[in-house]
C-alpha cells in the first residue's frame, strides 16, 4: 500500500533468499496478506472474499461442464440433461454453477451499493471503480452467454431479443447484430460464439480483479468513516491499521462459511428456484413463450429498457430532435446502457467533499429510496409489460438517473455534513472500545445494586 509504513518481507533461509532474488512470489503473497487494513472495517467488507471465491468456483465448475458439453443445436440440450442424470456428480456440479451465478451477482450488488454508500469510488479510488464497473459489464455479458448454453425455450428467445437490441443501432445495428449471432438469426453459430466467449471471459474477469486489487492496495482500502489512514509514520499508520492476517481473513472466512451454509441448503434443496420452467423445455424457433424473462440479476436493466415505450415525452422529444434517428427500441437499449454508465460517473457526479454517507444525513434517505428503487426496477422486470408495471418502471426508471445526475451533484452543494472523526483510530476506539467499557463497569456495579 503506498504511503503507508509497514514491514515488507524478508526472506531469513537461504532458499528463501535464492527464490526471492529470482522470483518475488512469496514476498508479493507476504505484502498482499500482511497489508495495514484500516481496524474499522464493518461486515459489509466482507463480500470481497465471496466474490473471490464465487469466480474460483465458476471457473472450476464451468471447466468441469465444459468437458461434457456439446455447443451443437440438435446435441446441446441433450448434453445438458447427459451431464445431469449420467455424470457422476453431474447434477450437482451443474446446480453449482447456476445457483454460484446468482450468489456471485447477490455479492456483487451488495458490494456495489456498499461502496456507493461509503464513497469508495471518490478520489484516489476513481480507478478502481472504473476497474469494478468494466468487471460488472464482463460478468452480465458472461452470465448471459452462459444463460444461452442449455438452449432451452428461455435461452433461445433470451438471446433472441437480447442480440436483436443491437440491430436498434442506427445504420450499423444490423451488421453488428449479425455479426455477434454469426448469421440471420440465432443457431448454432451463435450458440458456438457464445460458448467460447463464456468458457474465455472469467479469465478476462479473474486478470481484471487481480487489477482491481492491485488498485486498492496501492491507493489504500476505504472503511467506514472515508477518513484516510494516517501516512506520517509507522506509528501512526499502526494506530489507524491492523494487518490483513489474521484479523480480517478469519472475519471474513466466518463470514464466508455462514453464507455458504444458506449457499448449499439452496443448491441441496431448492436448486431450480431462482430458474425458469420453461427452460427444462428443448428451444423451439416457432413457439414463443408467452413471457421471456432473463435472469433475476438483469431484471432491473430489463425494467428500464422496456420503460421507455414511444408514447413517453422523452422518447418522443429523442425522436424529434434526431429527425427520427432515436426510436422507442434504440431508446430503450440507450437507457439501459446508460443506467450502468451514471453509475460509473459517480466520481464525477458526487460533488460533496465528504466521502461516507454516515454523515450525510440528507444524502441517507436519497440514498434509501435508490436501494427501494433498485428492488422495485427488479420487481417490474418479472413483471408482464402492462399497466401499472410500464408506469411504475417508468418512475422507477426516472429515479435511477435523477439520483446520479441530478441529486448527487445538489446534495454535494446544499447539504450540510456532520462531524467526522479526526482519525479511524478515534472511530475505533468510539465505536468498539466504548460499549466493551460500559458492559464492564456495568458488571462491576450490579453486585453493589
Amino acid at each position: 500500500m503506498a504511503g503507508i509504513p509497514h514491514d515488507h518481507y524478508e526472506p531469513k533461509t537461504r532458499g528463501e533468499r535464492w527464490l526471492h532474488s529470482r522470483l518475488p512470489i512469496v514476498g508479493l503473497l507476504y505484502d498482499t496478506i500482511m497489508i495495514p487494513t484500516p481496524k474499522n472495517l464493518n461486515w459489509m467488507w466482507i463480500w470481497g472474499i465471496v466474490l473471490t471465491f464465487c469466480l474460483a468456483l465458476q471457473i472450476v465448475t464451468g471447466i468441469i461442464l465444459a468437458m461434457h458439453y456439446t455447443p451443437h443445436v440438435d446435441m446441446a440440450f441433450a448434453s445438458v440433461e447427459h451431464i445431469m442424470r449420467n455424470v457422476n456428480g453431474g447434477y450437482f456440479i451443474r446446480y453449482l454453477h447456476a445457483n454460484g451465478a446468482s450468489l456471485f451477482f447477490f455479492a456483487v450488488y451488495l458490494h456495489i451499493f456498499r461502496s456507493l454508500y461509503y464513497g469508495s469510488y471518490k478520489a484516489p479510488r476513481e480507478v478502481t471503480w472504473i476497474i469494478g464497473m468494466v468487471i460488472y459489464l464482463l460478468m452480465m455479458g458472461t452470465a448471459f452467454m452462459g444463460y444461452v448454453l442449455p438452449w432451452g425455450q428461455m435461452s433461445f428467445w433470451g438471446a433472441t431479443v437480447i442480440t436483436g437490441l443491437f440491430g436498434a443501432i442506427p445504420g450499423v445495428g444490423e451488421a453488428i447484430q449479425t455479426w455477434l449471432l454469426g448469421g440471420p438469426a440465432v443457431d448454432n453459430a451463435t450458440l458456438n460464439r457464445f460458448f467460447s466467449l463464456h468458457y474465455l471471459l472469467p479469465f478476462v474477469i479473474a486478470a481484471l480483479v487481480a487489477v482491481h486489487i492491485w488498485a486498492f492496495h496501492t491507493t489504500g482500502n476505504n472503511n467506514p468513516t472515508g477518513i484516510e489512514v494516517r501516512r506520517g509514520s509507522k506509528e501512526e499508520a499502526a494506530r489507524d491499521t491492523v494487518p490483513f492476517w489474521p484479523y480480517f481473513v478469519i472475519k471474513d472466512l466466518f463470514a464466508l462459511a455462514v453464507i455458504l451454509a444458506v449457499f448449499f441448503a439452496i443448491v441441496g434443496f431448492m436448486p431450480n428456484y431462482l430458474g425458469h420452467p420453461d427452460n427444462y423445455v428443448e428451444a423451439n424457433p416457432l413457439a414463443t413463450p408467452a413471457h421471456i424473462v432473463p435472469e433475476w440479476y438483469f431484471l432491473p436493466f430489463y425494467a428500464i429498457l422496456r420503460a421507455f415505450t414511444g408514447d413517453v415525452w422523452v422518447v418522443i422529444a429523442a425522436n424529434w430532435l434526431s429527425f427520427g434517428i432515436i426510436d422507442a427500441k434504440f431508446f430503450g437499449v440507450l437507457a439501459m446502457f446508460g443506467a450502468i454508465a451514471v453509475m460509473a460517473l459517480a466520481p464525477w457526479l458526487d460533488t460533496s467533499s465528504v466521502r461516507s454517507g454516515r454523515y450525510r444525513p440528507m444524502f441517507k434517505w436519497w440514498f434509501a429510496l435508490l436501494v427501494i428503487d433498485f428492488i422495485v426496477l427488479m420487481w417490474c422486470g418479472a413483471m408482464p409489460a402492462e399497466e401499472p408495471y410500464a408506469t411504475i418502471s417508468l418512475l422507477a426508471s426516472a429515479y435511477w438517473f435523477a439520483y446520479f445526475l441530478v441529486i448527487l451533484p445538489i446534495l454535494g452543494v446544499i447539504e450540510k455534513p456532520l462531524a467526522q472523526p479526526a482519525t479511524i483510530e478515534e472511530d475505533f476506539n468510539a465505536q468498539f472500545q466504548r460499549p466493551q467499557r460500559n458492559a464492564h463497569y456495568g458488571a462491576q456495579a450490579t453486585p453493589a445494586e
